[in-house]
């Protein structure tokens, strides 16, 4: 990881009341299985999953470089994550992929973006606006790119 700069997530509060984390069942659905591997028969209870990440300044990062080259963007975003599957959680880099917009999380959409034919980073559509939005309840706050939409 890049230590010059600061890292594209952030820890949760997991301490706080009422931020669930999904957490349990990674080990007690496998203990009882056929032991083939010596994973399986000394291995950890210590789960896979880490949970209690925000990956939400990569996706203002993203945002932010939108006409810039993909793999400067890419190569800065790698170094300074700790792993890469996030980012391609809003970038596509096939046709098929390409969304207009991506939800992430209970309520927080972000603009979908894909890598163009001259490798420059571009939103899927650019006139998307929060307005253009309707949220699928009305007890949350919903945010596109971290601007509120839904509410009158």
């Amino acid at each position: 990881m890049n230590r010059d700069k600061k890292p594209l997530y952030r820890k949760v509060n997991t301490k706080a009341r009422g931020v669930r984390h999904d957490f349990g069942g990674d080990f007690k659905y496998s203990r009882r299985i056929k032991r083939d591997t010596i994973e399986q028969v000394k291995g950890s209870m210590h789960g896979k999953k880490k949970r209690g990440l925000d990956y939400t300044p990569l996706f203002r990062f993203l945002l932010s470089k939108v006409g810039s080259d993909w793999s400067d963007v890419y190569r800065e975003a790698t170094s300074r994550l700790d792993k890469e599957d996030p980012i391609f959680w809003i970038v596509a880099l096939t046709d098929e992929e390409k969304e207009d917009y991506v939800r992430v999380g209970e309520s927080s959409y972000f603009s979908g973006l894909y890598v163009d034919e001259n490798e420059k980073l571009r939103r899927v559509n650019p006139d998307l606006e929060a307005k253009d939005l309707k949220p699928f309840c009305d007890c949350c706050t919903h945010t596109l790119n971290g601007k509120v939409f839904g509410t009158e």
